[in-house]
């Protein structure tokens, strides 16, 4: 049957999805195959669609109890014969696969790699002849993968071990699959799992309709403060580093009358398996979990995911997103960032024990904090947070702005004054002659002379900036690196140099740059039952009518100006409007938040809603 016919057939679509028609062909064609494809692509029909068009059965490894369940039922429901083996079915439910598999009645067999540890499971193998060997999640084979599972190196010699369905010599075609690869895991796929000439697809790893971003918060408080705004009424998941604070993010969030379970491997199985299913079926609209919910869960109308904390890696950050959105329609992506969260992680990962000799456990850890750095490289990027992924994942033609995420909403056209320190520090980094890194320069630029080198220290641009001090230094140097104006060397030692806009700009060829600045840091956020503000030097308490009605007003214009809410007031600013209730433009202008940008383009309106509030 032909393949497009056998997708209307089958699964009811009249076209493949870009990317799914050729992985299908070179399937059948008998060619091994690598595809990587991001969540939300289709990666299952490259193996469920060959397996149908194929003599005998074709066995799937996953490491994901939930997704083989899911896939099975919906083959099933579909009249196709699939079963699966793992942890969690019966004995009764295991002996009715094995039956169909040695009966030859299955097209497909979902296992878990742990399964191949088994000696009754070898020897059910070796009798039953394969028409395909799929591995998913085909990135938990490599150390450098963000999930990854020893388990999965046994899977290239179990594939070489089974034989063809069509009586060819030598083991099955093997199909890799993955959401999540750099090129360097690419090639640990496929010197791993024994690919030979593979076929490699490489979809674009961008998903357009993600509204990307990171919040910088002061702490604990402010995250709890904001989650409720992050998810509104909205269908979402909240990612969570730790069981208790999966535990805090659902608290904070019904503490403001929004329904939301947890969701963590401390809970009873009944217990998880019943948080899952309301989330599947739609019953419940928000989950806060760790990072094995949602691995499977194919709802496509999730609207946002929140990183409560930092994940460890950019591939698990990328995977998690990737679950908004599948519906084609605007889904946001926020991470709520806080350096003391980077301790969480440091911790978990000197947990890390997966056995084997101490050298083996320190390489595993190393790995770690690198994948670790390269997420706290992208939660302080100062440049389009899309570029940075796709950057991340090879697509070295992405452009640097995408106009659709948090630091390119935030990017503003620089004052005469800000171009003027900008040109100061591009030029400290051209005398510096390429040869130096971000501390060195900043170092040189603030005056710092103790233990300068000599060749920084008598420059004509040392001590320009020491009235703008070093932290203030370096995060415009990391706003000129977001911006395509300064580059570091891929190396370990990252010394900075011009890219040639940067030499436009610092020449003065180029007189309009627009940067984004990092957000100035946050005072700590107070504990408090209520919030109050001063007022002329008395506290009030915000009315909740007044918060609510600035509320709607603000997703109305936000909406309007096709930004998400925050951008255009914060929360702390709503408050302090409904407090402080100002009834003029000078006394708008004193409100925490209201600058004179905010004045200008809301001002008025914001005063006629507080009056009309008031009457």
């Amino acid at each position: 049957m032909d393949p497009r016919a056998a997708l209307r057939r089958h699964f009811g679509h009249d076209d493949f999805r870009p990317g799914q028609e050729e992985i299908v062909r070179a399937a059948l064609a008998g060619r091994d195959l690598l595809a990587v494809m991001p969540t939300g692509s289709g990666k299952s029909i490259g193996y469920q669609l060959p397996a149908l068009l194929s003599e005998g059965t074709t066995l799937v490894v996953s490491p994901l109890i939930a997704l083989m369940k899911d896939q099975v039922d919906e083959l099933l429901r579909k009249g196709i014969a699939a079963a699966a083996l793992h942890s969690l079915a019966t004995p009764a439910e295991r002996r009715a696969a094995e039956a169909a598999m040695r009966e030859g009645r299955l097209r497909l067999l979902y296992v878990a790699p742990e399964r191949f540890a088994s000696e009754a499971f070898r020897r059910l193998l070796a009798g039953t002849p394969l028409a395909l060997f799929a591995v998913d999640e085909a990135h938990c084979v490599s150390e450098w993968g963000h999930d990854f599972r020893p388990d999965y190196r046994a899977l290239g010699e179990a594939a070489r071990a089974c034989r063809r369905a069509d009586g060819a010599p030598g083991r099955p075609p093997v199909l890799a699959f993955t959401a999540t690869a750099t090129p360097e895991v690419r090639d640990d796929i496929v010197e791993l799992l024994g690919l030979e000439t593979p076929q490699v697809f490489v979809a674009g790893f961008d998903r357009p309709n993600l509204f990307l971003d990171v919040r910088r918060v002061s702490g604990e408080i402010e995250k709890r403060a904001l989650l409720p705004e992050l998810v509104r009424q909205r269908r979402a998941l909240v990612y969570a580093a730790t069981r208790k604070s999966a535990v805090r993010a659902a608290d904070a969030l019904r503490e403001a009358r929004i329904e939301a379970a947890a969701y963590h491997g401390g809970m009873d199985e009944p217990e998880r398996t019943h948080v899952q299913n309301r989330f599947a079926d739609g019953s419940l609209a928000v989950v806060c979990a760790t990072n094995a919910f949602g691995m499977g869960i194919d709802r496509p109308d999730i609207e946002a995911v929140v990183h409560f904390e930092l994940p460890g890696s950019l591939e698990a950050y990328y995977q998690e997103i990737g679950r908004g959105g599948r519906d084609g329609r605007r889904a946001d992506a926020t991470l709520l960032w806080n350096y003391v969260d980077v301790r969480t992680r440091e911790f978990l990962i000197e947990q890390t024990d997966e056995g084997g000799e101490s050298e083996q456990r320190a390489r595993r850890r190393d790995l770690d904090r690198s994948k670790l750095s390269r997420m706290i490289a992208y939660a302080d990027s100062a440049g389009c947070f899309r570029a940075t992924i796709l950057g991340y994942f090879g697509e070295s033609d992405a452009a640097l702005e995408c106009g659709f995420c948090g630091n390119c909403a935030r990017r503003r056209e620089l004052s005469e004054d800000d171009l003027l320190r900008l040109r100061k520090i591009l030029s400290g980094v051209a005398r510096g002659g390429g040869r130096w890194g971000k501390r060195r320069i900043v170092a040189m630029l603030t005056g710092e002379l103790e233990g300068l080198p000599d060749a920084l220290a008598g420059l004509s641009t040392t001590g320009i900036l020491e009235a703008d001090g070093p932290r203030v230094v370096a995060d415009w140097i990391d706003a000129a690196q977001g911006g395509g104006l300064l580059a570091a060397s891929p190396d370990a030692y990252r010394t900075l140099s011009l890219t040639r806009a940067g030499r436009e700009v610092m020449a003065g060829r180029t007189r309009t740059v627009a940067l984004t600045l990092p957000e100035p840091p946050r005072p700590k956020a107070k504990r408090s039952r209520k919030p109050k503000f001063a007022v002329e030097g008395v506290p009030r308490a915000a009315d909740a009518g007044s918060i609510e009605a600035l509320r709607e007003w603000r997703r109305l214009e936000a909406s309007r100006r096709a930004v998400p809410a925050y951008v255009v007031l914060h929360d702390r600013t709503l408050l302090a409007l409904a407090a402080a209730r100002p009834a003029s433009l000078d006394a708008l202008s004193e409100i925490p938040g209201i600058g004179p940008a905010k004045l200008e383009a809301y001002g008025r309106d914001l005063l006629a809603l507080l009056a009309a509030e008031e009457s």
